[in-house]
This record gives C-alpha cells, structure tokens and sequence, in this order.
C-alpha cells in the first residue's frame, strides 16, 4: 500500500480514543496488522459497530467509559507507547447549539488525559488530529502552519484550545505530543447519512441511494480531500519520528479542487458501478451556514513531509473509487 518504513512499532501498544470512529476504526485496523496490541477507547453505551468483524482480535481490547473518569483514563494509558486521541464532538453546527456540552466534554477529557500521562506515563507519546479550519478564512492558497488562527465556530476553537494544553504540557512537563491538521477526509468507515460532516461521503451515500447531489452557491469554491488512508500513514510517522515531538503540522493532497468537479466525479464513478443516472442540482447557500464553509482551502504539508518522508500514496480519484466500492458491497 506504501513505501514507509513502519517496523518499528511491530510490537508496542497503541491507545485509541474514539477508537470506532471514522478515524480510529481505520487506525486500528492499520495497527493490528502492523503487528501492534491496540486498545479502543468509546463511550459508555456506544455499539461497536466498524471493528465488530475484528471484535475477537487476540491483540485487540475494548475499554468503555468517559474521558473525564480519570480511573478510566489510568486504565486506559497503562503501559502504553502512544495515544491518538481521536474521541471529539465532531458536529460544526452541534457545537454552536450546545457549545458547553463539547467544553464539559472535549476540552475537559484532553486536560484528565494530558493531567493522567504527566502522573503516570510520561514517556508517552499523543497524536491529535485538529482541522485546518481552526485558522478560519483564509486568502492565501496553498496554506501553512504560518497562518494565524481566527476560529469561526466552537468546534473549531476548541480544537485550538485543544493544541495549546498539548504545546503547554510539551514545554513544561515534556509529555511528547504531535497536532496534525487535517483537510477534508474521505474514505471507508464514515458515515454516508450525515449532511453535517464529511460532505464527500455524505454526497456518496446520496448518489448510490439515488438521490439528487445538491450543491450550494456555484460550486466553484476549492478544497483539499484527501483520502483516509493517507492520513494512517501520516498518524503513523508522526508517532514514531521524533522530529514531530512538540510540533505542529498542516496536512492534506496538496492538490485543489472545485466541489463541482468533486461531485462530477463521484457522480462518474457511482453511474460507471451500478448503470443508473446521478443528478446535481444548485441552490443558494443557506442563511444560516457557517462562513467557514464558503472558503477555499488548499494545504502546503512540506513541514511534514520533509520531517517525516510523508506524502499522500493513494491519489484522489483512486481513493474515490475504493470508498465507493466499500459501500456497494457494504449495502
């Protein structure tokens, strides 16, 4: 699947939060056949439902609770190499409605993990991915971790937030750490029902349940999608290289694209699979979408790769053809 040298981490143990999520059920599948013992972190009460056909992996574990339970938490980071933590309310819109509920949440679970690794496993290492939308509107294209950062939601500035407990317990209680922020994902193990997040996958389940693909405004707008594999490899070199340790990154492809041309594209692929027509149709941005969503974005991940090696392997076409096929055979 890739050129990179991942030896390394054959044999230690990797915590997961949010570990059945989009990100995580894919990072923990890359894991385990990496040769890695993996534990998978979810809330109380959550159905397993995108690691439940590895459920019985000898080399995997399953840890249920809440990120502001520091018992839980101890649990958790016992003897572990590395943290990714991925468990974060990832609604734009749900953060605006309800922004103490991600406070009590989100920003409170990272200071009990960051406050728990200090006390009992300082020699851990934590990934966490943030989004490159925590800069807000941007003029300059492709963009870099020079940007300053102007947040335009709760979710956003709290991801930023987030990043700054991570530089503060670096600086001062050396806990080793890595931010990676992403551009737009796509890719297997997403939902293809929500119109609130990960709008590729979301324009995906409506073309194969044949329905109409809406696009706001023109279209025109620029974005960097990158698919998820890509960013496994990304998550995986930033944990073991330690050029990364205290640093901040901004990933994506690198290559921009209209959401036109996105959408054209997904409705090729899906009309070429299942011999049936794709409609698009155009309608006004809503009154009440957030700005963040009408802005260009291209990433400059230079820092990145020259610290690391890293680029994207799997193109953006190929990588739309493989999340396209996963759902056909999924439904």
């Amino acid at each position: 699947m890739n050129s990179f040298d991942f030896s390394k981490i054959n044999g230690k143990r990797a915590a997961i939060t949010g570990g059945d999520g989009f990100l995580g059920s894919n990072l923990a599948r890359r894991l385990l056949d990496l040769g890695m013992f993996v534990t998978v972190f979810s809330e109380k009460g959550h159905e397993i439902k995108n690691l439940q056909d590895i459920r019985n992996n000898k080399n995997l574990k399953f840890i249920e609770g809440d990120l502001t339970d520091a018992e839980k938490v101890s649990e958790l980071i016992h003897n572990q190499d590395y943290l990714f933590h991925f468990a974060w309310q990832t609604d734009l819109k749900k953060s605006m409605v309800h922004p103490i509920d991600d406070l009590k949440n989100d920003l409170a679970g990272i200071l009990n993990i960051l406050e728990t690794c200090r006390k009992e496993n300082p020699g851990i290492k934590i990934i966490f991915p943030s989004a490159v939308t925590v800069i807000g509107l941007t003029e300059k294209l492709p963009s870099n971790e020079d940007e300053a950062e102007n947040p335009l939601s709760i979710y956003e500035a709290n991801k930023l937030a987030a990043e700054k407990y991570l530089q503060i317990y670096s600086k001062v209680h050396h806990i080793k750490n890595c931010v990676l922020r992403l551009s737009n994902i796509f890719g297997e193990y997403q939902r293809i029902d929500n119109p609130n997040r990960g709008v590729l996958n979301f324009m995906i389940g409506r073309a194969l349940r044949g329905e109409i693909l809406t696009v706001y405004g023109t279209g025109e707008w620029i974005r960097d999608y990158c698919y998820v594999q890509n960013y496994m490899d990304a998550f995986i070199l930033a944990a073991i290289s330690e050029e990364t340790n205290g640093k901040l990154y901004v990933l994506g492809s690198g290559i921009g694209k209209t959401f036109n041309e996105v959408v054209e594209k997904i409705k090729e692929i899906v009309e070429r699979k299942i011999g049936q027509d794709v409609a698009i149709t155009h309608v006004p941005f809503p009154k009440e979408e957030n700005e963040i969503n009408k802005r260009n974005f291209i990433a400059d991940f230079s820092r990145f790769g020259k610290d690391t090696g890293w680029a994207p392997q799997i193109s953006f076409d190929d990588g739309l053809e493989r999340t396209i096929e996963f759902y056909l055979h999924k439904a």
